[in-house]
């Protein structure tokens, strides 16, 4: 059994040395990740495969979630991906509320820290540009009376977490439904769209979406 082993190696050493760093890579450094619902709409939309930069915050023990360095937090208006424990799920959303802020929504119009976010009309009815402080980006709402999801009371972000939301507001399991999230969770931040299929068109890729740009 061990001549068997041995031999296994020697004849596959360049392929096994290969994956092994491969997975390493993509454990600890960068990654994708595919979206294949539309809580992000408009700015990912399904069939995107986004990048992930893992070590935009921490750099992790591959193939866990433990930090060796800490390199950063995540900043609002990143878009995040983490390991949802409360939803079983990995999860992409945006970082609205920072440790410590007092975050509210009424009639889909946030306040951070007691200034009330401004929005903009786009060409689409059902999108908006919402500015951030400094961040400016779409969101969609598509049922302006889903008040469900479109109001909460002031919160207070605890410290080493994160108010994060979809940019689809009507339509996205985000802080409203898991809570905050932990900073342990976080796996790291997309930027880029790596490519995109699109699933009503017999997955053909969408041209326009190769390494497009998130904001």
């Amino acid at each position: 059994m061990q001549q068997q082993i041995y031999s296994l190696w020697r004849e596959n050493k360049s392929f096994i040395v290969f994956v092994t760093l491969m997975l390493v890579f993509r454990s600890a450094l960068a990654d994708w990740n595919t979206v294949p619902t539309g809580s992000m709409n408009p700015t990912i939309i399904e069939g995107d495969r986004i990048a992930i930069n893992k070590i935009a915050y921490d750099l992790h023990f591959p193939f866990t979630h433990i930090s060796l360095i800490k390199l950063g937090d995540p900043e609002r208006g990143d878009i995040v991906v983490f390991d949802s424990k409360a939803s079983d799920k990995r999860l992409v959303k945006r970082v609205v509320g920072l440790p410590g802020d007092v975050v509210a929504m009424n009639n889909n119009q946030l306040s951070i820290n007691g200034q009330t976010i401004t929005y903009e009309n786009t060409n689409t009815a059902s999108d908006k540009f919402e500015h951030l402080f400094g961040i400016t980006h779409k969101i969609r709402i598509s049922d302006p009376n889903n008040h469900s999801f479109a109001n909460f009371p002031a919160v207070v972000v605890p410290a080493d977490h994160y108010l994060m939301l979809g940019d689809n507001r009507d339509n996205s399991a985000d802080s409203r439904v898991i809570g905050f999230v932990p900073r342990q969770e976080v796996i790291g931040r997309a930027r880029n769209v790596v490519m995109s299929f699109n699933y009503d068109n017999y997955y053909l890729p969408r041209s326009d979406r190769y390494l497009e740009a998130l904001k």
